[in-house]
């Protein structure tokens, strides 16, 4: 391969990754002209168009996009391997993007980053949180952060949360006027709180176990929510029966704003775990951050 045929790539994968030539100019530091005449001298030699252009977007063809999926996994382990060497000999540095939850994200990432940012100031850290389940590789994320239960098998997942509970909460004015629910079952005669989850495609079943015994409960209730934040408030001002997880009630029930359902049949399932591709190449400063957000048990 010739020294310009992987210069052409590299532009390639820059504005098939940002679906226009200005933005992938100014991330190549050179014109957008120039990088048309780039790109249209590639295709020209493959004798392929890659890229569809019209005056409001660029997308690669079905012939691009099996290219990118190709060549951008071999640069970015290249370009990993070249930070990697880079840390070896100078102080820990790099950037990093992690998709994940809002409750992780406040549980769990944030106050572990908070105290590892301020040893490395060469390591930038971006969070983005988004309901539904990334595909971290298309998606150019170095990492993302799930429940253990959801990962998939070609990822490495490092556990960085306990065992988890969920609870069954309502306020103190909300069952003033109602026998609490007895079992799962009894939940039909409530006003429950859904939550809608992309991943789900629709509202999510609440999830019961005892005594060996699983039950998944499909509630109803006149208010549907994407965010547990809003979901327990609206337990706590008296809407109904929320499910969402139990430290972040935790507060709320020792305070007598929300009382606890169902105890017994919500066991301890598996937590959050980090998750990224087995064949990442990890840089000093990325396996600094998986040790710190590792899960590290108290001593007993």
């Amino acid at each position: 391969m010739e020294r310009r045929d992987v210069a052409d790539l590299l532009a390639f994968r820059a504005v098939a990754q940002e679906q226009s030539f200005t933005r992938a100019a100014a991330k190549l530091g050179v014109s957008a002209s120039a990088l048309s005449h780039t790109i249209r001298g590639l295709e020209e030699r493959i004798g392929i168009r890659l890229l569809t252009r019209t005056t409001r977007s660029v997308a690669p063809t079905r012939a691009g996009e099996r290219l990118l999926t190709t060549i951008a996994p071999r640069f970015e382990e290249i370009e990993a391997e070249l930070a990697a060497i880079g840390d070896s000999h100078d102080r820990p540095a790099g950037s990093f993007r992690i998709t994940t939850g809002i409750h992780a994200a406040e549980t769990i990432l944030w106050p572990a980053i908070s105290r590892f940012l301020p040893k490395y100031p060469d390591v930038q850290v971006e969070i983005s949180v988004d309901a539904g389940l990334v595909d971290i590789v298309e998606q150019r994320f170095d990492a993302g952060v799930r429940m253990g239960e959801t990962i998939a098998q070609d990822m490495v997942a490092v556990r960085i949360s306990p065992d988890m509970r969920m609870a069954a909460v309502a306020s103190p004015a909300y069952l003033e006027a109602r026998d609490p629910p007895l079992s799962p079952q009894e939940l039909s005669g409530h006003n429950c709180i859904n939550l809608r989850f992309p991943t789900l495609g629709g509202l999510y079943a609440w999830e019961f176990e005892k005594d060996g015994r699983e039950i998944n409960v499909h509630v109803s209730g006149q208010l549907i929510v994407n965010e547990i934040a809003i979901a327990r408030q609206a337990a706590v001002d008296g809407a109904g029966i929320a499910y969402v997880p139990e430290d972040y009630v935790h507060a709320d029930m020792d305070s007598g704003r929300l009382i606890r359902l169902l105890d017994d049949w919500t066991p301890p399932f598996p937590g959050y775990h980090l998750y990224y591709p087995s064949r990442r190449q990890q840089s000093p400063a990325f396996g600094l951050l998986v040790e710190a957000l590792r899960y590290k048990p108290a001593s007993v």
